[in-house]
């Protein structure tokens, strides 16, 4: 972990501006001067500031709440030397496997990418990157040349993130008997099937739950910026697996399992764009066309709710919807159009 900070961020840059103040009397939370008003803890002889990201900003009217980022942007790890050479697994440790020289291409040519689609398509001059990666080596090194595209003050942060780390496909692979176990998978689902002493993708789903609740909690108190300098010109990056990127849309938007299944794997070094829409949801439509989406595998009804998420307000819910709503019933009549809870 400490590597990571030190290519991205030197010793002498503060991390999400929080202070460190050694042998102080007072206390002070970034610009704030109330020191009444704020808590603190030593350690070692250092006073380290509360979290000050968890105070809303008082308006006249009362407590108003951060903006919502302007994009969640999803990216595929660069092509790893597993991509290229599947008997790698048998020999060095899944977490270990780095780019390849072409991934490390495809990397540096995301983030040049990434940067020309924020300033073509937001006009402003606050916008900052905030990055979630996985912890293995191949999602790290992807970060690292994406990230050679931002200066060091488009840069709010980094998290270091386990649960964005690939499916488990059990340790150290043999790699004639992972031909047989993909071969079963296929007849028995790739959602529910579960790789000996590995995961399924149902378990994955499982982690991703739990750090979706966290990406929600950090967009609801503005984590990524101090309070007062929230910009909704936020972007968060979120740099990690084929699968495990597929899986955190299922859960994003509540696929079903058949339509998880049907979707495809993004290419090395690719992107997948969530834009906040009209109403504050966050959308696929905003940045990709029909047929691009169509050609990841997205089905007619996904397709309808996304146009209805372009729209719709956080918090929502769309009872005319295909995916959750009266499609699961058969004995409805044609003209009930709406499923009542």
């Amino acid at each position: 972990m400490s590597n990571l900070f030190t290519k991205i961020y030197p010793p002498s840059i503060t991390i999400n501006h929080q202070k460190l103040q050694q042998n102080s009397s007072t206390i002070r939370c970034c610009s704030n001067s109330n020191h009444d008003e704020h808590s603190s803890t030593e350690h070692n002889g250092w006073i380290l500031n509360g979290f000050p990201e968890k105070n809303l900003v008082q308006h006249q009217h009362g407590m108003v709440k951060p903006p919502r980022p302007k994009r969640i942007i999803l990216v595929r790890h660069g092509e790893s030397e597993g991509n290229v050479d599947e008997s790698v697994y048998t020999r060095v440790a899944d977490p270990k496997v780095g780019l390849t020289e072409k991934g490390v291409i495809e990397a540096e040519e995301c983030g040049r990418k990434m940067r020309e689609m924020i300033e073509k398509n937001d006009g402003n001059d606050d916008w900052k990157v905030y990055f979630y990666v996985s912890p293995y080596k191949r999602g790290i090194e992807t970060l690292r040349n994406l990230a050679k595209s931002f200066e060091r003050s488009r840069i709010a942060g980094v998290r270091e993130e386990p649960r964005l780390r690939e499916q488990d496909f059990g340790n150290f692979q043999d790699r004639e008997q992972m031909k047989i176990e993909k071969a079963v998978r296929a007849r028995y689902g790739r959602f529910f099937y579960r790789f000996p002493n590995g995961e399924s993708a149902a378990d994955v789903y499982d982690r991703i739950t739990g750090f979706r609740e966290t990406l929600r909690s950090d967009i609801d108190i503005g984590r990524f910026e101090p309070p007062g300098q929230q910009s909704p010109n936020m972007n968060l990056v979120i740099v990690s697996h084929g699968l495990t990127l597929r899986v955190f849309l299922m859960r994003w938007y509540k696929w079903t399992v058949e339509q998880f299944e049907g979707l495809h794997n993004m290419t090395n070094g690719g992107m997948i764009v969530m834009e906040r829409g009209y109403g504050g949801r966050y959308c696929l439509s905003m940045h990709h066309t029909k047929e691009e989406l169509q050609k990841f595998g997205m089905t007619d009804e996904m397709l309808i709710d996304q146009e209805w998420q372009k729209i719709a307000k956080p918090g929502e819910l769309n009872y005319d919807c295909l995916i959750t709503g009266p499609s699961y019933f058969t004995h409805f009549d044609d003209d009930d159009k709406i499923f009542e809870l």
